[in-house]
């Protein structure tokens, strides 16, 4: 199996804690906030996941947007969760943009990738946290 695609299964695999039912007194804002999690997380592992020597500039871009569209809608929410993890995911979401917004505009796909990997990492651990922390199924 290859680096890149052990990444993708490290960054996307559910653990045990995220496969309890969500409590029963769950709000439908906090379920719409756990699925808004599960699709900012799965857009990051895509991200973390393309691969540093072939990825085109506009490949990450892609999956840059994706991201950031994701989170937008994480942003969004009114579900009631903590602030600190609120933070963290909005942190994490910060510094990915700061590493997108700092390309210079000759950065190649693949030097792309490589810068924004760190962040993107950074990025699911604090969206698995949040997860965690609200109970979200899956």
């Amino acid at each position: 199996m290859s680096a890149a695609a052990a990444l993708v299964l490290s960054v996307g695999a559910a653990s045990p804690a995220f496969a309890a039912d969500p409590s029963p007194n769950a709000s439908a804002a906090a379920a719409q906030l756990c699925t808004d999690l599960n699709k900012l997380r799965s857009d990051t592992a895509a991200l973390y996941g393309l691969n540093s020597a072939s990825a085109t500039k506009d490949q990450v871009k892609s999956a840059y947007n994706d991201v950031r569209d994701s989170w937008d809608k994480v942003a969004k929410s009114t579900a009631e969760w903590k602030a600190e993890q609120k933070d963290a995911v909005k942190s994490a979401a910060d510094g990915l943009k700061k590493t997108w917004d700092d390309l210079p505009g000759d950065t190649t796909g693949a030097e792309a990738a490589t810068k924004m990997k760190p962040q993107a990492q950074q990025l699911d651990n604090a969206v698995k946290s949040a997860r965690t922390g609200l109970k979200c199924p899956g």
